[in-house]
This record gives structure tokens, C-alpha cells and sequence, in this order.
């Protein structure tokens, strides 16, 4: 293990991922939503898309302390808990397609996933349904096959969610319990599938402390009567993550 911390000490792009875990931390903490969405487009950039999830939602466990107690407060736990377990059968089965598809095609996937979900909140399209049951595990299912696939767990549930008639406070707590969940539960059915590999682990690790520290001071600027202030902030930094990303730059 020491020689593989090692070689994550020597990762080509580490103090990039490093400053761009803590960004995403900070939005994750002060909008509820949009750290893979900043991290994953760069992350892919100096690693392989399943080492650059994997090793993200190593770093994404620190929720479990830093945001996770308080949203639980805010939440229907029964409802986001069917939802979770209404997505782990897709999360399986987007894994199996990370697992097979060509590298490129990832990193294009990745980056048109986080574009397009830009878009949809800038310009305010919404889910305007009232959802049901079935509903409800229908876009939990369609969030973990995307989720599994490319790592951005959020970008359906954030769109189906925000159209709702929940607080501020409760819209921004369901997704903040459902995606650290999500996000601690992908690790093992990475592992059941061979994706989770001996060298995203110290990687992971090493990210875990500005990620944490990112969502600790944007949980303390959180204030739902500047919300529209703090998605403007949270669009910019997801567009400039995704032109960085971008494959061709290559």
C-alpha cells in the first residue's frame, strides 16, 4: 500500500484534482448538488473515467460526516430510501457498461451528460409532472445507470427534484442524502465488478481532506435566502469544469 501512495503522490495532474476535489466540495456543500459535475470532467482528463469515479467517491465518504448529519434532519428518509434502493440495480448495470466501452466515448459521455444538465438548470427546464411511486423509481433507477456509467450520479435527480414542491432546504437535503448514499454504496459494486482498483484507493484518500474541507465551509455559506446567488456561482464553475474537460484539448 505505501508504494501504491507512492505512485498516487506522483499521479500526472494531482494538485489539479487536489484544488478541483475542493471546488467541488464547495459547491456540493453550499448548492446541494454539482461536485462530480465540477470533478469529473477534469478528473477524466489525467486518469481513466472508472479510476477517476472510483476514486472521487472515495473522497466523497467525508459527506457521510461533513453534510450527511444535517440533511438527514430535513428529509423523508423513508421516500429517499426507496429511492436508493430503487437505483442499485441500475448503478450495477451502468458499471457494466463503464467496464466495456471505449475510453473516448467516456470522456465524450461524461462531458455531454454534465453539458446538457447545465443547460436544463440555466434555463430552467424542470420536470413539471407530480410524481408517484412509480415515478420516483423510475428517475432513481435512470439516476444510477447514468450514475454507474459516467460517475455523475446527480444530473437526473437534480432536474426531477428541483421541479418539486419541497422547501428550498428540503430539495436541497433529498439530494444531498440520496447522492453521499449513492455515492458510498457505488464503491462495493465497483469492487464486485472489478473496477475499483488497487490505485484509486490511496488516490481517493488523498482527496478526501479537500473534499471534506470544501463542503465544510460551503455548508457554512449556505443560506436559503441567497440560493439564486449560489446556483449562478455553482453554473459557472460546472461550465468552466466541462471546457476544461473536454477531450479535444487533448
Amino acid at each position: 500500500m505505501s508504494e501504491a501512495f507512492a505512485q498516487a503522490l506522483a499521479a500526472p495532474g494531482l494538485w489539479a484534482m487536489l484544488g478541483t476535489c475542493f471546488v467541488a466540495g464547495l459547491v456540493y456543500g453550499f448548492a446541494g448538488f454539482g461536485a462530480a459535475l465540477v470533478f469529473m470532467p477534469v478528473g477524466a482528463i489525467f486518469l481513466p473515467v472508472e479510476a477517476a469515479i472510483a476514486s472521487f467517491n472515495i473522497a466523497a465518504m467525508v459527506s457521510v460526516v461533513t453534510v450527511l448529519p444535517r440533511a438527514l434532519g430535513e428529509v423523508n428518509r423513508k421516500a429517499t430510501g426507496l429511492m436508493v434502493l430503487a437505483a442499485l440495480p441500475m448503478v450495477a448495470l451502468g458499471i457494466r457498461v463503464l467496464k466495456l466501452a471505449d475510453v473516448t466515448v467516456l470522456r465524450w459521455a461524461v462531458v455531454g451528460v454534465a453539458a446538457v444538465t447545465l443547460a436544463a438548470l440555466v434555463t430552467g427546464w424542470r420536470y413539471r409532472g407530480v410524481p408517484g411511486p412509480g415515478m420516483r423509481a423510475a428517475v432513481a433507477g435512470a439516476t444510477g445507470f447514468v450514475g454507474g456509467a459516467t460517475g455523475l450520479l446527480g444530473p437526473v435527480l437534480i432536474l426531477f427534484q428541483l421541479a418539486g414542491q419541497d422547501s428550498v432546504a428540503r430539495s436541497r437535503a433529498t439530494i444531498l442524502v440520496f447522492l453521499t448514499v449513492t455515492s458510498v454504496l457505488l464503491l462495493p459494486l465497483m469492487a464486485m465488478q472489478g473496477v475499483l482498483t488497487l490505485s484509486a484507493i490511496p488516490l481517493g484518500l488523498l482527496m478526501l481532506l479537500p473534499y471534506g474541507l470544501g463542503t465544510k465551509v460551503g455548508q457554512a455559506l449556505f443560506n436559503p435566502a441567497r440560493e439564486g446567488e449560489y446556483r449562478v456561482v455553482a453554473y459557472l464553475i460546472i461550465a468552466t469544469a466541462i471546457v476544461l474537460g473536454l477531450p479535444v484539448w487533448d
